[in-house]
């Protein structure tokens, strides 16, 4: 009780903005609440703003008005209508949604949000701000080949057939653990519980739940869960976890979480099992957190970047997410393969 007190006495002579901030009854920030983390604002900045951290809310207009017409000509139109024709066999080739564009979405799935995002009162053209250019450090040459073997069963044309069986190595039906960590709903594609925790196609709600000893993170997509320990330590190095061990501490109202323990394919898949993140969570206007990070990865990057994007507080709840419906949609993805693959040996 005594030290609750101090802290709140501590509190009110740092200033007048201590009231705009919910508290806790230990007087920490609370971060208790539902959030809608979806932005049209991109990881890496456009190379045609250069240097510029921001740009004009016109621009920003422009910009959301020409995503609503690229996802309407994606995925609108004849994609809506309950009476369209199947696509053709083997899809339609459009690699970027759906594994090949064979009919997973159309436009009523894709949220990602409705602008973008802004900051200290400024619109930013991108979630990366270091470095200066808004974009990724390159990748090192090693992670250059270790992303290319990983992926380089996905992303081909199924129209080829079962093309896998006309090279050495692993084909990307052969099993359920040949699939991505995504298709078997083991989490979430696109880093959305991370970290870093980043936007990305759809399901992009979080849930914050608080105490004294630690912050959970429920993530709507695939329904992560990230647990963050205070005033704890990293727990040994010999124990690896997708999203990695997480352990926090307050610096003054900014919660700081501390994640390494990273497996060899972490949920940002660019990186490795030496992947380091550090987060950081204030509480900002209307309720928002200010989500800020910072990555560093000396087998992966020539160096650290960081990024920062707006969590906005919403009443809606987070719902769940059922993936494929209890993965039984896996049993269909490999049979399929078998199919490929002996229509293949036909010819």
């Amino acid at each position: 009780m005594k030290s609750s007190l101090l802290v709140f006495v501590a509190l009110c002579l740092a200033g007048n903005s201590w009231a705009d901030i919910p508290r806790t009854q230990s007087g920490r920030p609370d971060l208790n609440g539902n959030f809608n983390t979806g932005t049209l604002t991109p990881l890496e900045r456009p190379k045609a703003f250069g240097d510029n951290l921001y740009m004009t809310r016109e621009k920003a207009n422009e910009m959301a008005s020409a995503e609503k017409a690229k996802i309407e000509k994606l995925f609108g139109g004849d994609s809506l209508d309950p009476n369209r024709k199947a696509p053709p066999k083997g899809g339609d080739g459009n690699f970027a949604f759906g594994a090949g564009g064979v009919g997973g979405y159309n436009s009523f799935w894709i949220d990602r949000g409705d602008g973008s995002f802004e900051l200290d009162g400024k619109v930013r053209t991108s979630i990366i701000y270091e470095p200066e250019n808004g974009r990724l450090p390159k990748l090192l040459p090693d992670a250059q080949k270790r992303l290319m073997a990983r992926y380089a069963v996905f992303g081909r044309d199924n129209q080829q057939g079962a093309w896998w069986l006309d090279r050495e190595g692993a084909g990307p039906f052969d099993g359920p653990e040949s699939r991505t960590l995504s298709d078997r709903c083991l989490q979430g594609f696109g880093s959305t519980g991370g970290p870093p925790m980043l936007p990305t196609l759809y399901n992009n709600y979080k849930r914050i739940t608080q105490s004294e000893d630690h912050v959970m993170i429920l993530v709507e997509m695939v329904h992560d869960v990230r647990t963050v320990r205070l005033n704890s330590e990293h727990i040994s190095a010999d124990i690896r976890k997708w999203m990695g061990d997480s352990i926090g501490h307050w610096e003054g109202d900014t919660l700081v979480v501390d994640t390494t323990n990273f497996t060899d394919r972490p949920g940002y898949g660019r990186g490795s099992r030496d992947l380091h993140v550090v987060e950081r969570f204030s509480r900002i206007d209307g309720g928002n957190v200010r989500y800020q990070f910072t990555v560093s990865d000396p087998t992966s990057w020539q160096g650290s970047w960081s990024g920062e994007y707006t969590w906005s507080q919403t009443p809606d709840p987070v719902y769940e997410y059922a993936c494929h419906e209890g993965n039984y949609a896996m049993e269909g993805i490999l049979r399929g393969g078998r199919l490929m693959e002996a229509e293949h040996s036909k010819k």
